[in-house]
């Protein structure tokens, strides 16, 4: 499929800058840093675009040219064993179409992995192939892939993505022991992404930890409205469309500017109007409805899943949208509440699964169709 063909408003992947919403001063920024030998952390609300921001990096043709571009999402990672694969991974991925004395490399330095070379049964071609059950020795496994990234014939930049993952590991010398590893790397600069703000925040930035202030930090606040707006009104003129100006603000404000959730509403959207057409309000109306619907066999399940006091706090930060003081007086005899201490219990246990968020002092829902949904169907 050409690109041409595609929804405009691509999710969850990068396409190319043809499709991908501002961020030049970001994107100048970052490569600023990497050009003066700087490592970066990158701290922002999940699914406001960080991983974006980096792919939309990594495909600068000056990064293409001078670098060897690595990511590494840790998200789905909880140990050492697991982090050490994925890397091992992905700067195979990155090697694997050259043609250089580099790539010759790999199983020269990085030892361990030689047992995930294999001969391709069908076609005979060599294939590479690693589990974490291959990781028998994963610190040792950790400190060849550092060394051999510093062995390229060009600077590498790795991006660690949801980089606080490692907080949560089983081994606890986790961020010491890669500290350690990227302090000694001259050639080889990093990128540290996370969304967990208080976390990463402690990780770089508080004196007790490995990390402290071994970085420039750099956050990523929503973008512009009006520069969305014609962004999506460029979209939609790609495919012979229209779209009024309020229905995109309206998908802004309802989605507080993030990313991914004006992507999902806009790619529906786009969808609902025929060519030649005009998007309005009443299409994001049904937009809004069809995406809540397509997620509610999940939204049924998580709510079924949840204690019931944590359940009744949840109602009622929806009903308030943005929920301030929830320990005070008001807000409990306003909502038939236990107590403070009972509802500080369940606010800290929806904030553990990710379902509610914290800025500046006030709670809400983090997922903006979830909260559509409890507010339509459930209240």
């Amino acid at each position: 499929m050409k690109n041409s063909e595609l929804n405009p408003f691509v999710i969850g992947k990068y396409v190319s800058e043809e499709y991908f919403c501002d961020r030049e001063k970001e994107t100048e920024m970052l490569l600023r840093q990497v050009q003066n030998g700087r490592n970066v952390t990158l701290i922002s609300d999940r699914r406001i675009g960080k991983s974006g921001l980096i792919n939309h990096l990594f495909a600068q043709p000056v990064m293409q040219k001078q670098y060897y571009t690595i990511s590494v999402d840790l998200y789905a990672t909880s140990s050492m064993a697991e982090l050490v694969c994925l890397f091992g991974n992905e700067v195979y991925r990155c090697i694997q179409t050259q043609k250089n004395s580099w790539k010759e490399k790999f199983f020269q330095i990085i030892s361990s992995f030689r047992v995930g070379f294999k001969l391709d049964p069908v076609s005979g071609s060599p294939a590479f192939d690693i589990a974490i059950g291959d990781i028998v020795a994963p610190v040792m496994t950790l400190e060849q892939i550092f060394a051999y990234l510093e062995e390229s014939d060009k600077p590498c930049v790795v991006a660690f993505d949801e980089f606080q993952q490692i907080g949560e590991y089983q081994e606890k010398n986790v961020e010491a022991l890669l500290r350690t590893h990227i302090q000694r790397c001259k050639k080889t600069r990093f990128i540290f992404a996370g969304s967990r703000k208080h976390v990463m925040t402690q990780m770089f930035l508080s004196p007790s930890k490995p990390f402290y202030q071994s970085t420039i930090n750099m956050g990523l606040e929503p973008i512009p409205k009006e520069v969305y707006v014609t962004f999506a009104q460029r979209m939609f003129a790609k495919g012979s469309k229209l779209i009024d100006a309020e229905a995109v603000e309206r998908v802004y404000t309802l989605c507080r500017g993030v990313t991914w959730y004006m992507q999902v509403l806009l790619n529906e959207m786009y969808v609902l109007t025929a060519v030649q057409g005009k998007c309005s309000v009443a299409e994001m109306d049904m937009a809004l409805q069809n995406v809540v619907l397509l997620q509610e066999p999940f939204y049924r399940e998580l709510l079924a899943a949840l204690p019931q006091k944590q359940k009744v706090v949840l109602y009622a930060i929806v009903k308030e949208r943005e929920a301030k003081n929830v320990a005070s007086k008001s807000f409990i005899d306003k909502y038939k509440l236990e107590s403070a201490s009972s509802v500080q219990t369940a606010i800290k246990g929806l904030y553990a699964k990710d379902i509610l968020v914290k800025t500046d002092d006030v709670w809400r829902v983090y997922d903006v169709f979830f909260a559509h949904y409890i507010m339509r169907y459930m209240l």
